[in-house]
């Protein structure tokens, strides 16, 4: 399964011989516990496990509900009650379901900003980013219409304003809308229509993470220094490396345990804390919502989309340039899921021949500004769209572009990076072994 030198499965018996040869999922099994790790991986490699949990609590908790939920325009929000007040155990199956959405969003943002920080991305691993983003773009819209579901006010009217934003496609955007809802508004269709992704797209995350996974397993974990196992002998790569199991294994789970009381600390005193009050109001075509907000993890994205208005610069210049067919309503859209697609292309935009963030100096204040940057558009997604907001909103998205786009393939060509450590070994020891020669020939100054 992987290109470092390892011990691999040897079955004994004529009956493991026997499987072995017909299905060797066994073999597979072992290979994937006893998978050479880095030995250096630090604290911030525990989200991995965080996230297979949370998609299977989210997958166990999603078929539970179904079972009680009734995908109909006048029964959802009551059905959501019914689930709430009559079945047993009901709310606390639905709270886990609600804020597992939320553990779930908490741990990919960590997880991809962690492969931001230490490179993650660079290669080999192209692919495996890649496959990343895809999972967390399908998280997105599982997550967009798992809201819908409730049919409460902002289910309701938060569905009209984000299917708009289809609508502004040039030339097909009406038929896109139209297609997306199965009517020209939203209703019963649209119900059907995401209630049935809503319970489909789980399963098609769980198969991408399978891929994912086999893909890192493949090209090896990246660790803190950026530096690669060595692979020219089986007693090298043993210097670098830990089986999985048992030490990783046994420190994710730790991690699990303590993300896990603080999970359940949430779901037992706080359940709605995230919730969005009016979402606690069925659903009324008649009545707006004052300001209609989205779930706090599409808030940073959300400001993105509102912070390029009719009066901003480039949004007149591209209006312009393409005779009004790239408005500004258009140029939200294209600018939201910009954002994304930028992340996305890290793996080409980062021209540093370091890896790690750990040795850049430069890098790491830029990175400090973007990690603040994401938490800015958070906070004004879910401020009215008016002045400061609007202005502070413009400035973050600015920058969110600006350091993929300019600073990220600027700094591999200014910046002097610090020498990265020869091995894994050195590392290690340098961290929690002897410090010998080649440890402390850590970190220092490249010439």
């Amino acid at each position: 399964m992987s290109g470092i030198p390892h011990d691999h499965y040897e079955p004994k018996s004529d009956g493991q011989k026997w499987l072995h040869k017909r299905l060797p999922v066994v073999g597979l099994l072992y290979d994937t516990l006893m998978l050479p790790t880095p030995k250096n991986l630090n604290w911030m490699w525990i989200w991995g496990i965080v996230l297979t949990f949370t998609l299977a609590l989210q997958i166990i908790t999603g078929i539970v509900l179904v079972m009680h939920y009734v995908p109909h325009v006048d029964m959802a929000f009551a059905s959501v009650e019914h689930i709430m007040r009559d079945v047993n155990g009901g709310h606390m199956i639905r709270y886990f379901h609600m804020n597992g959405a939320s553990l779930f969003f908490v741990a990919v943002y960590a997880h991809i900003f962690r492969g931001l920080y230490y490179g993650s991305y660079k290669a080999p691993r192209e692919v495996t980013w890649i496959i990343g983003m895809l999972i967390y773009l399908l998280m997105m819209g599982t997550a967009f219409m798992g809201y819908v579901l409730p049919w409460g006010q902002m289910s309701f009217h938060g569905t009209a304003v984000i299917t708009g934003l289809f609508g502004a496609i040039p030339f097909v955007g009406e038929s896109i809308q139209t297609w997306l809802l199965g009517a020209s508004a939203v209703g019963q269709p649209a119900l059907n229509r995401f209630f049935s992704l809503h319970y489909l797209m789980p399963f098609i995350i769980a198969g991408l993470v399978i891929v994912h996974i086999w893909a890192f397993h493949t090209t090896g974990n990246n660790n803190p220094t950026g530096v690669e196992v060595r692979r020219t002998s089986k007693e090298e790569a043993e210097r670098d490396t830990l089986p999985f199991w048992p030490y990783f294994v046994i420190k994710d789970l730790f991690a699990l345990a303590i993300v896990l009381v603080v999970f359940m600390a949430v779901v037992g005193f706080m359940p709605n804390y995230l919730g969005h009050p009016d979402n606690y109001i069925e659903a009324n075509a008649l009545v707006t919502p004052a300001h209609i907000v989205p779930e706090w993890y599409f808030l940073p994205f959300y400001a993105i989309l509102r912070a390029f208005t009719a009066e901003v610069w480039v949004v007149q210049l591209a209006d312009f340039v393409t005779f009004g067919i790239v408005d500004a309503k258009f140029f939200g859209v294209l600018a939201m899921f910009g954002a994304i697609a930028v992340m996305a292309l890290a793996p080409w935009l980062d021209t540093s021949s370091v890896r790690s963030g750990r040795y850049r100096p430069m890098f790491k204040w830029w990175f400090g500004l973007l990690v603040v940057d994401f938490f800015v558009l958070m906070w004004v997604g879910a401020r009215p769209a008016e002045f400061p907001y609007d202005v502070i909103s413009l400035i973050a998205s600015t920058y969110w572009f600006a350091y993929f786009l300019v600073i990220l393939p600027l700094l591999g060509i200014i910046e002097k990076p610090m020498t990265p450590p020869t091995t894994i070994e050195d590392d290690f020891n340098a961290h929690y072994g002897k410090k010998d020669g080649a440890a402390d020939a850590v970190a220092t100054p490249a010439e």
